[in-house]
């Protein structure tokens, strides 16, 4: 179960400072923070950790950091980069954490509007997008500092910072400016992703954090002192949440993966007994499980497929909040042993006892599959400006597809167009203007718009439909959320990404893109020579699987949301190439552009209802 400990004062008069006081108090040799050094994990305990933050936040203080001060972070899941966040809090300053993969215009941008004076990055890769700015009149940015010595150049390196604090340190200073930190100020701001044009800064409070991290752990049950294997950036609020704030509140262990496409090695190395994947990261799992099962003996595959038939039959009592039959449980728990645990087991995934997800809406195929194995996705909603979580699905009250219910203190109301209104004390109280001040962005009764469009059902279990920007309206004059179309055709295994489109247009179209994981496994089954996706996308057999998988979500879409002609690319889309947002949500403007010609392809010749769905 959650572990109950003792909070250093009531839950709104928390700050991050005082969890990291008691940590080290109390539970001082339990591990808190580890990354990979070599073959191994060096590792530091709540002791340690509150010591190196005490000696950090004396060297940023020689840098002239003051309280208030906004201080700029480009770095990957690294030690230098969570114990910088933690020193620059506790003297009072705001870290801001910067996307690794922001283009140098959001950088300067960022730069300009958070009025830094101080960047904190990781190496050369990340000078050569900063350095130009130090000469640019218009950004007040003074002074940059490198985590990797080599790299540095000119510039300060975090290990010189750190020998001048255990130079300078005073433990009466440092205990003085921690504790003249009140729970209304500001903990840190973070810049939203930009889906559409330039980020905002979300300015959060010690506060909105710490009432979210306690009506979080309230709703989770995890065993004591769980690790968190952390791999998301840290610009993004979830991973804020999950690896810094909540394992401050719990006194629980950190393990920070610094390259987030060795989060699968991690899993199988540590079988941790919780994770977080946004929706892209479970259905790039799932498809590598169908990878694997697609080359299976046929015996073996009917099996686990008899096997996932139960686990699916025990999860549906207990989203019905049924009691669970005893032959059910009894045939589940011996298929648990003898078939699902072993093969989850190869992956790390046979101790999760809590499994998450947010940011986007999760494809039902991909929670249906997990809960064939026996994970249930907890799936939650929640903004940037909600500090994180306003709903979630919790073990004693779930509904597989929605994104469950509001956490304690927060309330929700539907618009008449079905847009989300949220208020509550996570709520944050504004956009972050050039000038410092806070721009609000509630209605007079406090509710502020969240963008998304939903449902609530009879239960209180709310359901995502969409974006309201993202909303498609037919030239007809219908509302269709791609999200629905795009997801429901990607429950075919072969198809990993789609966008669709029709804004103002009598029908949609549709841009499709292979799995990487899946077509070759799949093409390896049929007898079809495996090959770069370019080549199998023309294969025959594809093309017609490809077609087959359309007419197949078709047949379970409304006429409106049909897809009538698409396009199968070859390449894979990602956060590098644009087509995805760090946090691996689908940037459809991007794509447009970038695939005008292709959209505007689709549409040259007039649809004829009785044309058959397939590719141009």
């Amino acid at each position: 179960m959650t572990m109950k400990l003792r909070l250093p004062g009531r839950p709104e008069e928390l700050t991050i400072p005082t969890l990291l006081a008691r940590n080290a108090a109390e539970h001082g040799d339990l591990p808190a923070l580890s990354w990979r050094e070599g073959d191994g994990w060096t590792t530091l305990d709540w002791t340690e950790v509150r010591r190196k933050v005490a000696v950090l936040a004396s060297g940023y203080a020689a840098l002239g950091i003051e309280r208030g001060e906004h201080v700029l972070i480009m770095m990957g899941n690294r030690p230098e980069h969570w114990l910088t966040d933690l020193a620059l809090v506790h003297l009072g300053a705001v870290p801001v954490t910067v996307y690794g993969t922001s283009a140098p215009e959001q950088i300067a941008h960022i730069a300009r509007h958070s009025r830094a004076r101080v960047a904190v990055l990781e190496g050369a890769r990340e000078l050569a997008r900063w350095e130009p700015l130090l000469a640019d009149e218009r950004v007040p940015l003074e002074r940059l500092v490198v985590a990797e010595a080599a790299e540095a150049g000119p510039h300060r390196t975090y290990g010189s910072l750190h020998a001048s604090g255990a130079r300078t340190h005073r433990p009466d200073d440092f205990e003085k400016a921690w504790r003249e930190t009140r729970p209304e100020d500001p903990l840190t701001v973070v810049y939203t992703s930009g889906t559409t044009g330039d980020p905002k800064g979300v300015r959060l409070t010690h506060r909105n954090i710490m009432l979210q991290a306690v009506r979080i752990d309230g709703r989770t049950d995890l065993p004591e002192h769980a690790e968190h294997i952390c791999y998301l950036p840290f610009a993004h609020i979830a991973e804020r949440i999950l690896g810094i704030y909540l394992p401050l509140l719990r006194a629980a262990h950190v393990r920070l993966v610094a390259d987030p496409a060795a989060v699968g090695a991690a899993v199988r190395e540590l079988h941790p007994v919780q994770f977080f994947g946004v929706p892209r990261v479970w259905e790039k799992l799932a498809a590598s499980v169908r990878a694997v099962l697609a080359q299976l003996p046929a015996a073996q595959r009917e099996s686990i497929e008899a096997a996932n038939d139960l686990a699916r039959a025990r999860a549906g009592h207990r989203e019905r909040g049924e009691r669970i039959p005893a032959a059910l449980e009894s045939s589940y728990a011996r298929a648990k042993e003898q078939v699902l645990d072993p093969l989850l087991g190869l992956a790390g995934l046979d101790r999760l006892v809590w499994t998450a997800s947010a940011t986007a809406p999760m494809p039902i195929d991909v929670v249906r599959f997990w809960a064939g194995w026996g994970i249930t996705i907890m799936d939650a909603w929640g903004l940037t400006e909600t500090s994180g979580v306003c709903t979630i699905n919790s073990p004693d009250g779930f509904r597989l597809g929605s994104v469950g219910r509001p956490i304690e203190g927060l309330e929700l109301r539907l618009a008449e167009d079905g847009e989300i209104l949220t208020r509550g004390a996570t709520v944050f109280a504004g956009y972050l203007r050039p000038d410092g001040s806070v721009e609000s962005a509630h209605d007079a009764e406090g509710w502020f718009p969240t963008g998304d469009v939903g449902r609530l059902d009879e239960d209180g279990f709310l359901w995502l439909t969409d974006r309201k920007k993202e909303l498609i309206i037919t030239s007809n004059g219908k509302n269709v959320s791609p999200a629905l179309v795009e997801n429901t055709v990607k429950e075919h295994p072969l198809i990993g990404q789609a966008l669709v489109h029709g804004d103002g247009r009598s029908y949609l179209v549709a841009l499709l893109v292979l799995d990487g994981e899946v077509a070759p496994a799949w093409a390896a089954a049929r007898g079809i020579e495996a090959g770069p996706l370019a080549r199998l996308a023309e294969h025959p057999a594809v093309r017609a699987e490809i077609a087959a998988a359309v007419d197949a979500a078709n047949a379970r879409l409304n006429r409106t949301e049909q897809i009538k002609r698409y396009r199968l690319l070859t390449e894979e889309w990602g956060p590098a190439t644009g087509e995805l947002t760090p946090s691996l949500k689908l940037r459809r403007r991007v794509v447009r552009e970038k695939y005008g010609s292709l959209i505007d392809a689709l549409y040259a010749e007039p649809y004829e209802e009785p044309h058959r769905t397939g590719a141009p």
